[in-house]
């Protein structure tokens, strides 16, 4: 059994990516844009957005991001923590 201080910040970053792709893969199929998407959210600017989407600058998406995003898509909460 793995316990917490076995998890690596490798596989957290990993893991951050993953469901990061799996937002924009969602997205895409959608044909919504980034800042439709964000401003959607609250941002003033797609700044945030884009750099945790892409895992840029040591941004990336918190639960309630998460939430925000699967209800704006249309997408249960669960599809983006499929890990492929």
């Amino acid at each position: 059994m793995k316990i917490y201080a076995d998890i690596t910040n490798d596989e957290i970053q990993d893991t951050y990516k993953q469901v990061s792709n799996t937002v924009k893969e969602i997205r895409v199929s959608k044909k919504i844009s980034q800042n439709d998407i964000s401003f959607a959210m609250g941002f003033t600017t797609p700044t945030f957005y884009t750099n945790a989407e892409n895992c840029k600058q040591g941004k990336h998406f918190n639960l309630e991001h998460i939430i925000k995003i699967a209800k704006y898509l249309d997408t249960p909460i669960s599809a983006f923590f499929i890990i492929k």
